[in-house]
């Protein structure tokens, strides 16, 4: 949510900022802007309502000139998505511009005090105090230092942010500091770089320092980057990070779309997070800092995550309470950190589930079960992100970039490595046998070929996507552990097609969406061959009653299905009915963006959506 670049050293600051911001955009936002320090130390900038390539147009005509910048990509938080309201802001001055990533909880506050001491603001933004803060404290305590004034306005701020800074009496300094939201930064022979991720930064540099909350930057033109503390002594050995993908997996390569691109990326994502995970003692899992007798003691197990990643969390629990036989409870993160009464035991784990590993109010939700006493785990595909550092151990899926906004292959390799946890746990505690789990990784290892039945049948999807056309709502069936099935599939087609989409355990339709069923209604039904086949075939039934259109997701050679249903979407036999989910979504990720292209629609930036949910 929102995107922070900057650049400062001997080449034009415009291009990298633009093309920065253009590999930021999966993060979801509706406005961007960019502003440049020229030589002779003046601020210049152009800022928009809508997309980069937008901001690319003005920005061309505005001929900007400097080898000193910073660029911004906005999702609307206070104020709506104008160019008024776009980022950079600036002070009173015009000699200090700022972008930022976050909230600002106390703005108003501070503006109501700023505004009496004669400040004048343009926009409705919590960001425009900033600047002017640090104006106050540019031209008072820090007496021209930019980065003790960034430091003493943020002593004045509560909530979360990264920012990045430039002032036109300091042409080639920028100054970036962050608390609660993500920023790294990066030394080259051609200057150096700051930005949310490091998506950005993988086309320059193959390592980046990751700031901890209150560090302050100053990056410099020849490279250099100064860090300090927020009570100003420097920082000794900040912590850095690899980046160990080509810049090029964030890239097309060939793809309409990035979406399509990441659905046919699922079974090597699934791959390389099974490579040598199996071994001499079991299940491989190095990131867990429990011993076996630690993880014989757990007792209870909360899951915290939010949309894709508590559907997850579903599935988890499932797997954990099958092959471990240990109660799992799974929460919103959202709903959980305003639980006054939670409850927990000695030996509780708490599992976060996080494809960015920022979202805030999973993040939140960590720290409070940290603060109970409680193990925290991660899983998560962001490396070295703030879910991975606060935890007490992580898994990385090792899904890759995942750009499109709607997930599809970390939705499932997350799956996969909640899998890993529930057999290492069931190894620990004596549920499973050793050939248990040996036979449960094999399973496992069959999904990636599964994967690849399932993509050469697309064709199916796109046959049944005309099913929709038209249609205003639809309905999602499943049972069993297949009803997490339906609630992802409804979810991925109200993402990026705007179509809404019902999802229900099959046996709770008859309790209320039944009522929504006409002629010509669409119904998904996932009915694999499983123990509730035949239940789910009734429910099926129940809908044609009504006049329904049904599309079903079904094991191949299922005839009485095949008789139902005016659409079947094939899944190949599977091992074990937990691996199923993981292979029908599948169907269900085409389907919907097949739906969503036939709607006109771009399915890697749904409206109004952010990948990185970064505010409360």
């Amino acid at each position: 949510m929102c995107g922070v670049v900057g650049y400062t050293g001997r080449n034009q600051a415009v291009d990298w900022l633009l093309d920065g911001l253009a590999t930021l955009e999966y993060r979801g936002y509706d406005s961007a802007g960019v502003q440049v320090v020229s030589s002779s130390g003046n601020l210049h900038g152009v800022k928009c309502a809508g997309r980069v390539a937008t901001l690319r147009e003005r920005a061309a005509v505005a001929n900007l000139n400097g080898t000193c910048g910073i660029g911004h990509t906005r999702w609307a938080t206070h104020g709506a998505p104008t160019d008024r309201n776009a980022h950079p802001h600036l002070d009173g001055t015009g000699r200090i511009a700022v972008v930022h990533n976050g909230i600002i909880e106390n703005y108003q506050e501070l503006r109501r005090e700023l505004m009496a001491a004669g400040h004048e603001f343009l926009s409705e933004t919590d960001t425009e105090v900033i600047p002017h803060l640090i104006q106050e404290a540019w031209n008072g305590p820090a007496k021209g230092d930019l980065a003790r004034a960034v430091r003493y306005a943020c002593d004045r701020l509560e909530g979360a942010w990264a920012l990045a800074v430039v002032c036109s009496e300091v042409p080639g300094q920028m100054v970036v500091t962050r608390n609660g939201s993500p920023l790294v930064v990066t030394s080259t022979e051609d200057g150096a770089y700051a930005a949310s991720d490091v998506m950005p930064l993988a086309s320059v540099a193959t390592q980046v320092t990751q700031l901890e909350d209150n560090d302050i930057a100053t990056l410099s033109p020849d490279g250099s980057i100064q860090i300090v503390d927020r009570n100003g002594a420097p920082v000794a050995n900040p912590a850095t990070l690899t980046i160990d993908w080509d810049a090029s997996a964030a890239r097309l390569g060939g793809y309409s779309d990035f979406m399509a691109k990441e659905i046919s990326e699922q079974p090597e994502a699934i791959e390389r997070l099974l490579k040598d995970r199996l071994g001499e003692h079991g299940i491989e899992l190095d990131e867990l800092s429990l011993t076996k007798a630690e993880l014989a003691a757990v007792d209870r197990i909360v899951i915290i995550a939010c949309g894709t990643s508590y559907h997850v969390g579903l599935i988890a629990k499932a797997a954990i309470e099958r092959w471990a036989r240990i109660p799992v409870a799974v929460e919103f993160a959202s709903e959980f950190n305003y639980d006054e009464n939670y409850l927990v035991t000695d030996h509780t784990m708490c599992v976060v589930i996080t494809q960015s590993g920022e979202t805030a109010d999973t993040l939140t939700a960590a720290r409070r079960m940290r603060g109970m006493g409680c193990t925290v785990f991660a899983i998560t595909n962001v490396l070295g992100s703030t879910a991975a550092r606060e935890s007490d151990g992580t898994l990385y899926i090792q899904a890759g970039p995942e750009v499109a906004v709607a997930s599809t292959k970390a939705y499932t390799a997350q799956i996969v490595a909640s899998f890993l946890l529930a057999l290492r746990l069931g190894l620990a505690n004596g549920t499973l046998a050793r050939e248990e789990v040996e036979r449960h990784f094999a399973d496992l290892e069959r999904i990636p070929d599964l994967m690849r039945e399932v993509l050469a049948r697309r064709w199916q999807d796109k046959q049944a996507a005309r099913l929709f056309q038209g249609k205003h709502s639809s309905l999602f069936l499943g049972r069993n552990v297949n009803s997490t099935t339906a609630y992802e599939g409804a979810l991925k087609l109200k993402e990026i097609s705007y179509l809404h989409a019902e999802a229900y355990p099959a046996g709770e339709m008859k309790h209320g969406p039944i009522a929504l069923i006409e002629g010509g209604f669409p119904v998904v039904a996932i009915v694999p061959a499983d123990h509730v086949h035949d239940k789910t075939v009734s429910n099926i039934e129940e809908c044609l009653a009504r006049g329904a259109v049904v599309i079903g997701v079904a094991t191949d050679g299922d005839e009485k299905v095949a008789k139902l249903c005016s659409q079947v979407l094939w899944v190949p036999q599977c091992p074990d009915e937990l691996v199923v989910p993981v292979v029908a979504i599948l169907h269900l990720q085409m389907l919907a963006r097949y739906v969503s292209r036939d709607r006109g629609y771009d399915v890697d930036k749904p409206r109004n959506l952010a990948k990185s949910v970064t505010v409360e």
